[in-house]
This record gives C-alpha cells, structure tokens and sequence, in this order.
C-alpha cells in the first residue's frame, strides 16, 4: 500500500505530567486494540533500558562504519591527538541533531522526506530531490567503501582477495535486504562492533600522554594547513553525517510500525495512538536510545583518534591499508591485532551497508509519496527497492575496479561533510514547523545546537570542496 502523506491534519495537544504530547488528526483512529501494551510491568530498569535500545544504537553502530574509523584513524595518525577537539565539540550537536531527527518520526509518524514533502512548495521539493540524489550517490561512495573495507578484513583474516569478498558481502546483504531477512542478520553482526571496543584497551596499556589529550580536546593543537583541515571535514562528516538523521527517522518509523502490526497510516504509528501514559514512556525509551547510540560513537571516536596517536601518531605516518589501521591495536592485541580489528571492520561495514542503502533511497521515495522500508516487501516498495539495489549494485562494481579502500573511505567522509549543511537546513525547518509538529516543535535546546550544527556543517561544507578542488580526492 503506498503512502500518501498530502494530507492536511488538524493537530492538538493532550496534556500529561512531563509535557505535552500532540495529538490525533481527523482521520485518527485510538481504539485501544491498536495500541501497544504498555511496559510499565515491574522489569528492572537496566533490564527495560536495555529493551529501549534501537535505531538509536544501531545509528550509533552505523556511524562507526569503516569509513568512520579509517578517517578516526588516519585523523590520529596523521596529527595525533590535535583532531580531538571535534570530540566535544561535536557530541552535543549530535545528540540534538539525532534526537531531533528522531522526535520528528516519533510525533508525526512521517519520514523526513515526507514532512518535507508537506513542509515545501514544488520548487523546493524539486531542490530537495536533487539534493537527495547527490546523497544517493554520496552514499554508493561509502557504501563501496565499506564493501572494500569488509573485503579487507577477510583478506587481513586470509580468506581470499578483497574484491571478491567485496562483491560477495554486498551481493549477500542485497540478497538479504530484498528477501526481509536483514533484521535477524543485523542482530548478530552489530555485536561484531563491540570489536572496536579493544582501542579503549589500548588507552591503559600504552602511554598515552594525557596531558597532551586533554590540549587536545581543547583545540590548542588546531593547524591552519590544506591536509589538516581536509582530515577535519572527513572527521566532521562522518561524525554528523545526513544520512544518519535520514536512516535515524525511518528506522523509528519502522519500530513503530513493528509495534502496530505493520499499520503504516501516520495516525496510527505516532505515539498519539497510544495511550498518554504508554506514549509518554516511548518517548523516553526513544530518548535513552539515541542519546546512548550517541555517547557509545563519540567514545570510540575518542579512543580511536587517542590509541592511534599514541601509537602510529608519533611518527606522524600516513595510514594506507586496513593493516596500518590494526598496527594501532598491537599493544594490547600483539599480533592478533590484525584480526580483532578486522573482525570489526567485517561487522561494522556489513551493519553501515544497509544503512547507507536505504536512507536516501527512503527519503526519494517519501518525497515522492511512495512506499518505502526494509519491513515491506519489493513489491510494496518498488521504488524504495529499486534504489536501494541500484546503489548496492554500484557500489560493488566500485569496490571491483577501486584499489585505495582507505583513500576512498576517508573521501566518502569528505563527500559526506560538504552534503551535511543543505539537509540540516531541511531537517531544522521540518522540526521548528509548528503545523507539523505540534507542541514538539524545537524549543531553545534543540534550536540552538541544531543551527549551531547547521552553521558547523556548512562551514566545514565549504572547506571541503576546497579542499577537493585544490587537492584531489
């Protein structure tokens, strides 16, 4: 069934202890048989906080994909601990951008393709579809690079050559994005992150000098020079990435779907359905969610950029192969280190391919009014489907005749960094928009590290196609 999200709604607000929740449209249906039980149900806390996590966490796995890493890495390498101030910097705005992302899906049921859709005219929706394209093919970038990266780890494991496992693990996740069989497989390759988890190790057996960290997490070390500012839009872009945000909304939707048995009406996938007091723990569920998917991000960023600048960083060496990445874990790994950092290099880039595969891809098929999600089938979502395999399908082709896995990773975050600014600027004007989101419109938090991450974004936009045109990928 396609969505139709033309629709005018009339909202209101119900008031509950906490906050206002809006409500219901004329087409709106609340008959408690729809609703999810509620979870107040006497579990302990870590126990249902554990239950909460989702798309928040998956987001925050996602953005540790290869291309995360490498470009965390070579950031240490390169410089040391002088890229560390973007840690700081950017978990605020992550948190309000993702959060904000996510509060958007969670009070209206719609994507942000599709509020976009309603928010603009026809000239800006044509803007935004080009603009959602570029991502499009923003994202076969990274995503071939992270099919490179996957096929790199198998190579470091001496599985066979990197290309071949490249083609292999992208044919096998289209394979199991288009038969809906994704979901059980991410559920056990997202643990393969957790490998990441061994450069904390690496911060208490090596000497990592801490004060020379904390300068850097002040920004004391900040270089005016083209390589130095070029490592800082790839880390930047792969930190707040639009594709995130993008994939952040949809995979609520798709949660919330889940729980109504699969309805995809907005009025009965927005917390409006529910009863307040149900509603009222989702959103908070959902907050816990994103902000720990967050938090979990930036810390391996910290310690990525850390470990490798106490590592490779002192020689201030130029990473060029998956296994100068993994030279960084030898302290505590020795000479497993190339494959603990492979494994995780197999398991965060098998978990960013759908990620990147489906997020534009569900941003051009809202925008257009049509169905979309990995929870449907293709032929619910033809469109949806038809993008998402022509973008997997480009990118293993990429990842065939391409031999510079990192050069591309940490260009595909540059790519990200200059596309970030134009999609925050919708992503801001969607979530202030009264009619459309009711009392949970943007208040002064959101608003101000929401335009502060704008304004960032855009800045770090401009630099990067500076430093593109004037040095190449």
């Amino acid at each position: 069934m396609a969505v139709h999200d033309d629709g005018a709604w009339r909202d209101r607000t119900v008031e509950e202890p906490g906050g206002s929740v809006p409500v219901g449209s004329e087409h709106e249906d609340t008959g408690g048989s729809r609703e999810p039980e509620d979870s107040g149900d006497g579990r302990p806390k870590l126990r249902r906080a554990l239950a909460a996590l989702g798309p928040g966490l998956i987001t925050g796995a996602a953005d540790n994909d290869p291309s995360g890493v490498a470009t965390y890495a070579q950031a240490g390498a390169m410089f040391g601990n002088a890229s560390l101030w973007a840690v700081p910097v950017t978990l605020p705005l992550m948190l309000a951008v993702q959060e904000t992302a996510d509060r958007t899906a969670l009070a209206t049921g719609q994507s942000l393709g599709a509020l976009a859709r309603r928010k603009f005219g026809r000239g800006a929706r044509t803007v935004l579809a080009v603009l959602l394209v570029v991502l499009l093919v923003s994202n076969v970038l990274q995503l071939s690079a992270d099919l490179m990266a996957v096929g790199s780890g198998m190579e470091m494991l001496h599985g066979g050559p990197a290309q071949l496992w490249s083609a292999v693990a992208g044919t096998g996740i289209l394979v199991a994005m288009l038969t809906g069989s994704f979901e059980f497989v991410a559920r056990l390759i997202k643990w393969l992150c957790l490998s990441l988890l061994a450069y904390f190790g690496v911060l208490v057996v090596t000497g990592v000098d801490w004060a020379d960290v904390g300068s850097g997490l002040l920004g004391t070390q900040f270089e005016w020079n083209s390589d130095y500012l070029g490592i800082m839009v790839a880390v930047l872009g792969t930190t707040i990435s639009p594709y995130l945000f993008f994939w952040q909304s949809s995979n609520r939707i798709e949660q919330l779907r889940s729980e109504v048995g699969g309805d995809e009406r907005p009025s009965q996938v927005r917390l409006t359905a529910r009863n307040p007091r149900a509603a009222r723990r989702k959103w908070v569920d959902a907050r816990v969610d994103v902000f720990t998917g967050m938090v979990f991000s930036q810390l391996v960023m910290f310690a990525v950029i850390t470990a490798t600048g106490a590592t490779l960083g002192t020689h201030h060496l130029e990473i060029r192969t998956a296994a100068d990445a993994a030279n960084a874990l030898a302290p505590i790994a020795g000479p497993a280190a190339a494959a603990l950092f492979a494994v995780g290099f197999i398991g965060s880039g098998v978990l960013g391919v759908p990620v990147l595969a489906a997020s534009a891809s569900a941003g051009i098929a809202s925008l257009t009014g049509r169905s979309w999600g990995l929870d449907r089938t293709p032929r619910q979502s033809p469109l949806f489907y038809l993008l998402v395999a022509l973008g997997t399908l480009a990118a293993i082709g990429l990842s065939l005749v391409y031999r510079d896995p990192i050069g591309l990773l940490v260009f595909s975050s540059v790519v990200q960094g200059i596309a970030a600014g134009p999609f925050l600027v919708v992503l801001m004007l969607v979530s202030s928009d009264r009619k459309l989101m009711g009392e949970h419109r943007n208040r002064t938090l959101s608003t101000v590290f929401g335009w502060a991450a704008t304004l960032l974004m855009s800045i770090a936009g401009i630099v990067g196609i500076w430093h593109t045109v004037t040095s190449g990928p």
